[in-house]
């Protein structure tokens, strides 16, 4: 009977061995762990895996086969940004900026993401910059010495592809790596822009006074959605210009818009008088993913919601009591990624999650 025993509980534990490495295979190698993490209104979640556990960590994007992921990060208040690649299944992380100056906006140069682009102020300064000056409240610094790059992942090369005056960041690369976003003070104002992968042939596509920032291509490149503030009283836009000569924007009213891949067709999707940002389409292009304060009559803590491309069915995604954003579906549209405040070891800490979407 004892022997019996033992065979069942052998029996038992290859079962469970072999169902563990066909779920890992049947998702690409995209190890899942539910755990105590997801909150029980979380219902878009099927599991939640914690991908960093101490500092600053945010604007992670999945490379082509949603293998690894690219980030901005830093451990300590007196560090600054730099930008990592972390390999999802093993969890191994190697810089890939300089690690001078500060950093922001890592993107995978895609299909083949043999190289990568973001911002950098190391060519100008090695050292941190002042960090914003908070006594005007909470405010946004534009370095103006961010100039975009593109690094080959083997070899190191850097390519800078802007080199104007002023604020140059937040780029992103369509799917099929045919133009590159960016926002750009080059126009005097905040705009997005598109460049070629090498940096060639820049068009401005938007125009109106205001922010416009963050932007990213659907799927098949056809549309962009983006992060818009347009001040529109005498006061607002007052503020919004002496913010701007200072290298600072208050991102106080951001709504979400989206246009077509040449810039026409503008249309505002949120209209809610919140912070709202982080956009990202769905692998269907359909619908909108993004972090927004709608919910909290402070406006401190923000959540993912998602909404329709036409402005309707609003749905709140997580209910976390303090930050969640940035996020960003993988390529196969089965996984998110996102930053969040939830688990930190210390206060200030903001990690990496992935979640296994649930689309039912």
């Amino acid at each position: 009977m004892k022997r019996f025993n033992t065979y069942i509980l052998l029996l038992l534990i290859i079962i469970f061995l072999l169902s563990t490495i066909y779920y890992n295979k049947k998702n690409n190698g995209i190890i899942n762990y539910q755990n105590e993490f997801i909150q029980k209104e979380e219902k878009r979640f099927e599991s939640l895996q914690q991908l960093t556990f101490s500092g600053e960590n945010a604007e992670a994007y999945f490379s082509f086969d949603g293998k690894d992921l690219i980030f901005q990060g830093h451990d300590g208040d007196s560090l600054c940004d730099q930008i990592y690649i972390k390999n999802i299944k093993t969890g191994n992380t190697r810089l890939v900026s300089t690690g001078q100056g500060t950093t922001t906006c890592g993107y995978f140069l895609y299909p083949k993401c043999e190289k990568a682009i973001y911002a950098s102020t190391h060519h100008k300064d090695i050292n941190c910059p002042a960090k914003p000056d908070y006594s005007m409240g909470y405010v946004w610094k534009l370095y103006p010495d961010f100039d975009i790059f593109l690094t080959d992942l083997k070899t190191g090369y850097l390519n800078q592809l802007t080199n104007s005056p002023g604020y140059d960041a937040e780029a992103t690369i369509a799917f099929d790596g045919s133009r590159i976003l960016y926002t750009s003070i080059v126009s005097g104002d905040l705009d997005i822009w598109s460049m070629n992968p090498d940096g060639t042939n820049k068009v401005q596509l938007t125009n109106q006074l205001g922010y416009d920032g963050g932007a990213f291509f659907n799927k098949d490149a056809t549309k962009i959605v983006w992060r818009v503030y347009h001040p529109k009283t005498k006061k607002e836009i007052l503020e919004y210009k002496n913010l701007l000569a200072k290298n600072s924007i208050r991102p106080m009213a951001l709504q979400i818009w989206i246009m077509d891949a040449d810039g026409s067709n503008k249309k505002q999707i949120t209209n809610n008088g919140s912070a709202n940002f982080g956009p990202y389409f769905f692998p269907g292009g359909d619908k909108i993913i993004f972090s927004s304060n709608l919910h909290d009559p402070k406006g401190r803590d923000f959540d993912l919601y998602s909404i329709n491309t036409d402005g309707t069915g609003l749905e709140r995604i997580t209910f976390f009591d303090g930050f969640d954003g940035f996020p960003m579906f993988s390529p196969d549209g089965e996984h998110l990624v996102f930053a969040s405040n939830r688990n930190q070891k210390k206060r200030g800490d903001t990690n990496l999650f992935l979640a296994k979407w649930n689309y039912k």
